[in-house]
């Protein structure tokens, strides 16, 4: 059993002892504290919540929990039922809340579940909110409602369609243009929400085949839901088997994309950013950002256009606040989560099917043509296991000193500049371990720059030989 408590949420798997696992007296709890920190800042005598869940089986029972506490403390809840997870950031602001929780643990498993939280603009909760909030709980800091003044629990339908229409109205979408390149189209939505959402917009944007596998929003996920390459196979055959012109993968809340070429091929992850930023970059004034582990792709894209990028801490508010702070008209993770300002501050797997079709529409050939003119970077990630009481901080400035004489930041941990590689040093902040990406022109330049990095760790915090 897990329970992970954090600034942005709380995470766990279902079931167990309290505290150890996501049970239901932890969902109490923490719905609690967050709901009280709500109704505080609101100072709304009835405050009101939107709710939505992705499709794991945990997610009725989680939702019935979750509404039954707010309505304890006095909130109206919107229900939105099945939603993705940038549909309720959205009607976060479109119902006037005063803030939301979205059930879902992204690409964990299903014996996942968890609460991510939002504020009154439908964007995560900041880091003192979060620690505001985790405080609240272990403090038991609660007040629940008189039997006069309790909640109600209201369905809202509809806001699928409200937000595919916001994206249909973006100039930035070209329905036309994909229309008339008569797209033929692969959906693995891993039998979750975005197995009725992005079938609707395929459609809607004038896609002329939409084939759907793994599209039944039942949370009975066929493989591993996290959209990396060794869980695409069956979307890659499919493609191929279908002469598509395009797969499309997403995660059970639909907040990352993942796309698959005509030829089975993966486009890559971290280039889904890269592409939709080619595309709005070309349209839209501004800069770009992208967490300090992304592809260095976008930092050569948004060159040619005239442009920066900027590098933010990893963590999507990190993200959305260095947007925020440049004026940048879109940005992400290389993850495949694309934020496009305009349209609100959260990454949109919708909206990035949206831009990249436009983009390959107008741009004319194939989807592997399409990504053969970007720059090739590889990434090798890696981790080094420390001794528990080891001072991780101190193991980093150790690296820092060592490396000040190249272009560095600290933004988040540390990250080293060598020409076009570079190595990312983020230390973890529930175990003693560091995380060590390294990204080059090849996977073994990548390799081998990580494996440098990780034997000098090992001897600075003093491991045995065969740790390096």
């Amino acid at each position: 059993m897990t329970l992970i408590r954090s600034i942005s949420g709380i995470r766990g798997t279902i079931g167990g002892a309290p505290g150890e696992g996501l049970t239901p007296l932890d969902i109490v709890r923490y719905t609690a504290a967050f709901g009280m920190f709500i109704k505080q800042r609101s100072g709304a005598a009835a405050p009101r919540m939107v709710l939505g869940r992705d499709a794991r089986m945990s997610g009725p029972m989680v939702r019935d929990l979750v509404a039954g506490t707010l309505n304890g403390l006095g909130f109206d809840v919107l229900d939105l039922g099945l939603a993705t997870t940038p549909t309720v950031e959205m009607a976060v602001k479109g119902e006037k809340a005063h803030g939301g929780i979205i059930l879902t643990a992204s690409h964990n498993p299903a014996q996942w579940n968890a609460l991510k939280l939002l504020n009154e603009a439908g964007e995560f909760i900041s880091a003192e909110d979060g620690e505001e909030v985790l405080r609240r709980a272990e403090a038991d800091d609660l007040d629940f409602a008189p039997v006069t003044a309790l909640g109600s629990v209201r369905e809202v339908s509809g806001w699928t369609r409200k937000h595919i229409d916001a994206i249909l109205a973006l100039d930035l979408v070209d329905t036309d243009a994909i229309t008339k390149a008569r797209f033929r189209v692969v959906v693995d939505a891993v039998n979750s929400v975005g197995g009725t959402a992005v079938p609707a917009l395929l459609t809607a944007l004038g896609v002329s085949e939409v084939v759907q596998i793994h599209c039944t929003p039942n949370g009975d996920f066929p493989h591993d839901p996290e959209p990396l390459p060794e869980n695409l196979e069956d979307l890659c055959t499919a493609v191929v088997k279908h002469t598509a012109h395009l797969g499309i993968a997403v995660d059970p809340d639909v907040d990352r994309l993942a796309l698959v070429c005509e030829d089975g091929s993966l486009f890559g992850e971290e280039y889904t950013l890269v592409a939709c930023a080619d595309h709005v970059l070309a349209d839209r004034p501004g800069d770009t950002v992208s967490n300090l582990s992304s592809t260095r792709a976008l930092n050569d894209i948004a060159e040619r256009h005239g442009r920066k990028r900027h590098a933010s801490a990893v963590g999507e508010v990190n993200v959305v606040n260095t947007m925020k702070a440049v004026g940048a008209p879109i940005g992400g993770e290389g993850n495949g989560g694309v934020i496009l300002s305009e349209l609100h501050h959260g990454r949109d797997a919708l909206a990035g099917v949206a831009l990249f079709l436009t983009l390959l529409a107008k741009r004319g050939g194939s989807c592997s043509e399409l990504r053969r003119s970007y720059p090739d970077y590889f990434i090798s990630k890696n981790k080094i296991q420390l001794k528990p009481g080891m001072d991780v901080q101190a193991l980093v400035d150790e690296m820092q000193g060592r490396y000040r004489g190249q272009p560095h930041s600290t933004v988040d941990g540390l990250r080293i500049e060598f020409g076009n590689t570079w190595v990312h040093l983020r230390k973890s902040n529930t175990e003693p371990i560091i995380r060590v990406y390294a990204e080059a022109p090849s996977m073994e330049e990548a390799d081998a720059l990580a494996g440098r990095i990780l034997s000098e760790l090992a001897q600075v915090a003093g491991l045995p030989a065969e740790v390096r």
